[in-house]
């Protein structure tokens, strides 16, 4: 059997729904102690919803030069300790937990039970994103059996609250690492960005997230004497239709152009003849880099004041954009996609948000890639098994081009 599907089963087979691990980590950890990653297991939020996260590590080796070479002692020292602090960080980051099953009858197998048929592996996370998990820690195995001094640190970020609030997974840990003057380089998560082809679709980036809670006051009253009350419904259409029209920014090359969305509008008592006091209007910007949280509340609270509405709001910054431009990383990626695949990966930002959003504050590189996404969340979860193999040559071929080592042959 693949040691990718193996080691994708094991996990699989962990009903780590959010917050809960459910030993994938230690699973992981296991794994990597042995081939000398230091590994941490950092525990955080509310005793309700404890969320573990791992951090593991292997420092890498910068090769000396013949010019750096010295016969002093205390040089070599020295010089040791620089060799090993230049080494450049490459951060596989990604999360353990999942969402929830849905109802058990409606899934072929056994949703924590990993099924292979058809050609295709089944379960909860198979997707999204265990086996991507998978793919890395045996490229790494494999990478250090070829490379066992490479001129490359790597680690692991692993966390259990990526598909819930996202408030003590990787935001805490890349907290601590920045505390701690941590450097980190390079990061590969392995969320699912394939679309119909394994690689052919990268993310460098995603768009920022700001949310919005507004409460328009009116005056309650009888339907019957509408000259009594104040209809915030009535008040804030005029608003609305400015709102949706705007056009907030154009975009750029990576980005499109920022959105306005409502997601919920609710007013009235639910009764048939009374205006309602109020109206409340949950809504999201999904923003670019051209704009800013800043830039969008100001203007967006210009129309509301135009319109001399009076109102409250609650703003919730979710994530800012990054984007990580052409360059060592998105170059090393598209290179292993390709000697791999043969397909010439495309860069794309769209989507939700990730923990790359988190990432990015401590890492100046971060991409995305992982398998199909076709059936994340869904029922019967599944991914290709012949997919497996490539997408763990292709992390491993991120490593070869990282490390300097792509062009020489590998056992």
């Amino acid at each position: 059997m693949s040691q990718t599907l193996d080691l994708a089963g094991q996990l699989i087979s962990c009903p780590s729904v959010t917050p809960d691990d459910n030993g994938c980590q230690a699973i992981v950890a296991a794994r990597l102690a042995p081939l000398g990653f230091t590994c941490e297991t950092i525990v955080s939020g509310p005793a309700d919803f404890r969320v573990t996260n791992l951090w593991a590590k292997r420092e890498g080796f910068r090769p000396l030069a013949h010019t750096e070479q010295s016969h002093s002692a205390i040089e070599s020292v020295a010089q040791q300790v620089h060799r090993e602090i230049c080494a450049k960080t490459l951060v596989f980051a990604g999360h353990t937990d999942v969402v929830p099953t849905g109802p058990l009858e409606q899934w072929h197998s056994h949703p924590f039970t990993p099924s292979c048929r058809g050609g295709k592996l089944y379960g909860r996370g198979a997707a999204d994103m265990k086996t991507s998990i998978a793919a890395m820690v045996v490229a790494v195995e494999e990478f250090l059996a070829a490379h066992p001094d490479p001129d490359l640190s790597i680690a692991f970020l692993i966390t259990s609250d990526e598909e819930g609030p996202a408030l003590d997974g990787t935001v805490k840990v890349c907290e601590e690492l920045a505390s701690r003057g941590e450097v980190l380089d390079y990061c590969i998560v392995g969320e699912p960005t394939s679309v119909d082809l394994l690689g052919d679709v990268i993310k460098n980036g995603r768009r920022g997230t700001l949310n919005g809670k507004l409460t328009v006051k009116g005056v309650q009253g009888h339907i019957a004497y509408p000259h009594l009350a104040k209809n915030p419904i009535h008040l804030f259409a005029p608003a609305l239709a400015e709102l949706v029209d705007t056009e907030w920014d154009r975009g750029n090359e990576f980005f499109p152009a920022t959105t306005w969305q409502i997601s919920n509008m609710h007013g009235g008592t639910g009764a048939s003849n009374v205006i309602p006091g109020e109206l409340v209007i949950d809504f999201n910007f999904r923003f670019c880099t051209e704009s800013t949280p800043e830039s969008l509340q100001q203007r967006l609270q210009a129309v509301l004041s135009k319109h001399e509405l009076e109102y409250d709001l609650k703003w919730t910054l979710g994530g800012l954009p990054f984007l990580t431009t052409p360059g060592e990383l998105v170059n090393a990626v598209r290179g292993a996609i390709l000697a791999e695949t043969g397909l010439m990966t495309a860069l794309s930002t769209t989507g939700g948000t990730s923990d790359g959003r988190f990432l990015a504050k401590v890492c100046p590189q971060v991409i995305e890639f992982g398998p199909i996404n076709a059936t994340i969340h869904k029922i019967n979860e599944c991914v290709t098994v012949a997919s497996l193999d490539p997408l763990k040559n292709i992390y491993r071929g991120v490593m070869e081009r990282l490390a300097g080592w792509a062009s020489k042959p590998v056992p």
